[in-house]
């Protein structure tokens, strides 16, 4: 990851409004939630419709079906599995920029985490990819409810590499 890359993504997360940080940390959780729970995008759908409205009691609400749901989840010993539980245990059901803000920071740096243990190098193409993603998501959000479909087509998009990546190396293993 370059300095100036990280600065520019750092700079998005300060910049972003409770609309934008929620939806960074929620792209990197849907991303990420497939090896935890690999049919578990579905249940992040109520969160997602949450924050086009950007309504608290919605999010709060959509935030402990979701949890709800997904409890139990993953129930292996795989790291990858363990840092997507950490996203997923500090998803915020409170709608305020404090905890929103710290979540996607973590959210951020745990997904970038996970996508360094499945690249074949510290530096590969798959953690670039993940980084360029996040920026994306972050200047689409930035755009309100009308970003957000931006955002998500983006996260199903980095979804889908990380699965296929995982996939294969599972089959040449």
């Amino acid at each position: 990851m370059t300095s100036a890359t990280s600065t520019s993504l750092l700079e998005l997360i300060d910049r972003a409004d409770e609309r934008g940080l929620a939806a960074a940390g929620l792209a990197c959780l849907d991303r990420c939630l497939p090896l935890l729970a690999p049919e578990g995008a579905e249940v992040l759908r109520p969160v997602w419709a949450a924050v086009a409205r950007g309504d608290g009691g919605v999010w709060g609400e959509a935030v402990g079906k979701a949890r709800a749901e997904l409890d139990g989840a993953g129930g292996g010993a795989d790291e990858a599995a363990g840092l997507v539980r950490g996203m997923l245990d500090g998803l915020p059901a409170e709608w305020a920029e404090g905890p929103l803000r710290e979540w996607a920071g973590r959210c951020s740096v745990i997904a970038l985490a996970v996508h360094r243990l499945h690249d074949a190098n510290d530096d590969g193409p798959l953690q670039a990819g993940e980084l360029r993603r996040q920026q994306a998501v972050l200047e689409s959000a930035a755009h309100g409810p009308t970003g957000l479909r931006r955002a998500r087509e983006l996260s199903t998009e980095g979804g889908r590499v990380l699965r296929a990546v995982v996939s294969r190396r599972a089959r040449t293993a």
